[in-house]
């Protein structure tokens, strides 16, 4: 059986004005159109291409390379709005519905949102879901706290962003802890800070211990000083929006990388430089 939404294995069963017709084991056929064909091939080669549903309700086959799979997550613009729902462009030639049901929130012309694609067993037809937290689940939890994950950012919250974890489980990064430019789509690397009542995870986008992420941190801040002379105009007094955007670091964390060079004779510390000894 062909899959649909998904990468096929075929082979080229014969060449015709439209196209390529590719066949599976079974005995079923879909055709390849001529302006995806190979400039090169001989019948009874294989070939993997992707196969959806084109506007006729009929398989069909692409060389072309969605922006999303099966059961897969991915950031998509919506193409137009119509009477059934929203029509995404997820890089092939007929666009990808979400139904009105299946959007939250409810979509606008030209804007970018986080969805998951499924197939609608009744209608055999491919669908998008903006629902994305029915799609995540912490019931049975496959990570424990300190590990490193995957992350997907899914929304934006009144606590912070809503993040997808390993693509199977929901977590947030609270609006305190976030120290670099977040949008919708992003992904990176987290850490499962703490596990709290009914498995609900608070999520680090910097590694855990202070040592993990303090040492980086004064070795920025110290290159930064030999690579300037020995001196930098910041210190306890500049704003921390000011650190950020010349260390990359949160001004709590700037205090505690000059506060190990302190320590450690490295430098003196006035309240608007910084030295080295």
């Amino acid at each position: 059986m062909i899959a649909i939404g998904k990468y096929n294995q075929l082979t080229i069963l014969r060449d015709s004005s439209v196209g390529l017709f590719l066949g599976d084991e079974s005995g079923e056929e879909v055709l390849l159109p001529a302006k995806y064909c190979p400039e090169a091939f001989q019948v009874g080669d294989a070939i993997e291409v992707f196969v959806y549903r084109d506007h006729d309700n009929r398989k069909i086959a692409t060389t072309l390379k969605p922006k999303i799979g099966m059961h897969e997550f991915a950031l998509l613009q919506v193409n137009a709005i119509e009477t059934v729902g929203a029509f995404l462009d997820w890089g092939l030639e007929k666009d990808l519905l979400v139904p009105f049901k299946e959007q939250k929130p409810r979509m606008v012309a030209g804007n970018k949102y986080v969805v998951y694609m499924d197939l609608d067993k009744q209608t055999d037809r491919l669908y998008a879901t903006g629902r994305i937290d029915k799609i995540l689940s912490n019931e049975e939890l496959t990570v424990k706290a300190g590990e490193e994950v995957d992350l997907m950012v899914y929304q934006k919250t009144e606590l912070g962003y809503s993040v997808m974890i390993n693509q199977k489980h929901r977590g947030i990064v609270f609006e305190n802890e976030v120290f670099q430019p977040l949008h919708i789509g992003d992904r990176m690397k987290g850490y499962i800070k703490r596990i709290r009542e009914a498995n609900k995870m608070d999520v680090s986008l910097r590694p855990l211990g202070y040592k993990n992420y303090n040492d980086p941190n004064t070795e920025t801040v110290y290159q930064l000083l030999k690579d300037n002379g020995g001196t930098l105009e910041y210190g306890d007094k500049s704003a921390p929006e000011v650190i950020y955007a010349r260390f990359g670091m949160s001004k709590k964390e700037f205090k505690k990388a000059i506060g190990t060079l302190y320590k450690n004779r490295k430098i003196t510390v006035e309240p608007e430089r910084i030295k080295l000894i």
